[in-house]
């Protein structure tokens, strides 16, 4: 029995996700960077196929898998049910892969994996009919949703934009790129790209294209700092906030990296950026982004943006904080959001945005602006926290205030830009 060497990566990549919560990205990219020798880029290409696919639909996928099982799901060796999962989604959500493919595979990875439970493998998944999926009507099942961001999600929204939004967590995300306008023109830069064959979409803002391509680390254009991985909505917090040369500005939750780069090419490498995290090693991130694309004006610090420094009163002209969220608007790029976050986790991050907020606003000059953004699309996180600090700051006003729903060409995110009146 040769196992399908794709097939036998993609389920121990899952089996780490369950077991160790490890973010399917990561350990993905790990275990691709390792068996790179080994595999074709259509390997590649199915491997996450595989990963992101059953990961996302992990909550339908597991009721059809309780629809034929006589064993609960808890009692299933996680090889197995990993195995399960995968087979599952083949079956359901593939169309070039014949069914047969899919079971026999699977039995093959269960006899390695779990021995005396190939014939189980080999029963539920025979049983599995694309109708599994097309009978379900509920939204949670639909598009493998937990109920309980659907209900916070209805709180905020018609109907039909809850149904868009979750329609839209399983959508594959395009790789968008913004161009380093400090070293390439992006006249120059296409031709870079025609020159490598690789193709590309134009989008509404100068500097940001979709690239069709899966592995970008790789690129000598990359390497040289010619462009950097950024969704557009993630873009718009720097040109909101729109910084100029020559200013002082706080990038208050700063790693790894990406917006505290764009405001530094938006103010045309010239002034100070002052990039803060928690942690040396998130920082380091910045320092390399910064480094790899020419940039010499960040300054990193360890610095807690929930505590209060009274030594840094009115010292900016520009403050961005992109602030810690639940990530509801980046669950199709992060599809275990879905799985890691729990309802009570509002109430704890709302506190941390909110005590940011206020903390951070004092280190503003009078007549600054502060851009206050997430990537998520709950109020809660959103409009509340930022009407809240209105309503106890008579002295600050709203310039502009932005929600962006996730759909196929960007990510769900809220940006608002206050300025700070006296």
């Amino acid at each position: 029995m040769k196992l399908d060497f794709a097939r036998e990566i993609s389920v121990k990549i899952l089996y780490d996700i369950s077991e160790n919560n490890s973010y399917s990205n990561l350990i993905l990219d790990d275990y691709l960077n390792k068996n790179r020798e080994k595999l074709t880029s259509q390997d590649i290409s199915f491997i996450s196929e595989l990963v992101y696919g059953t990961v996302s639909w992990k909550l339908t996928i597991d009721n059809i898998i309780k629809k034929y099982s006589s064993i609960p799901l808890r009692k299933i060796s996680k090889w197995i049910l990993n195995i399960l999962r995968m087979g599952v989604y083949q079956i359901i959500f593939l169309d070039k892969v014949p069914k047969s493919a899919a079971v026999n595979e699977s039995v093959n990875l269960a006899r390695k994996y779990g021995p005396k439970s190939s014939g189980f493998v080999n029963a539920i998944l025979r049983k599995v009919e694309i109708k599994d999926y097309e009978e379900m009507q509920d939204l949670s099942n639909k598009y493998s949703v937990p109920e309980w961001i659907i209900e916070e999600l209805q709180k905020d929204y018609s109907s039909e934009e809850v149904e868009r939004i979750c329609k839209s967590f399983n959508l594959k995300p395009k790789i968008t790129i913004r161009i380093n306008l400090l070293k390439i023109s992006k006249e120059d830069f296409i031709e870079k790209l025609k020159d490598n064959n690789i193709e590309f979409e134009e989008t509404e803002f100068e500097d940001f294209l979709h690239l069709k391509i899966k592995n970008i680390s790789h690129l000598d254009l990359y390497k040289n700092g010619y462009f950097t991985v950024q969704d557009i909505s993630a873009g718009l917090t720097a040109k909101i906030l729109n910084p100029k040369s020559k200013q002082m500005v706080l990038d208050a939750c700063s790693a790894p990296g990406g917006k505290t780069t764009h405001l530094a090419e938006i103010m045309n490498n010239q002034g100070k950026i002052y990039a803060w995290d928690l942690y040396e090693h998130r920082l380091n991130l910045v320092t390399q982004n910064a480094k790899r694309l020419g940039i010499l004006i960040i300054q990193t610090e360890v610095k807690d943006a929930c505590k209060k420094y009274e030594e840094l009163d009115k010292s900016f002209d520009k403050i961005l904080l992109d602030v810690p969220c639940l990530g509801i608007g980046v669950i199709k790029r992060k599809p275990d959001i879905k799985w890691q976050r729990k309802k009570e986790d509002i109430e704890a991050i709302v506190k941390i945005q909110r005590q940011i907020l206020e903390n951070c606003s004092n280190y503003l000059k009078i007549g600054g602006d502060l851009v206050y953004s997430t990537c998520s699309i709950f109020k809660a996180e959103n409009e509340e926290v930022v009407r809240d600090f209105i309503n106890k700051n008579s002295n600050w006003s709203i310039v502009q205030e932005e929600t962006i729903l996730p759909d196929e060409n960007q990510d769900g995110f809220f940006i608002c830009k206050l300025k700070r009146k006296s």
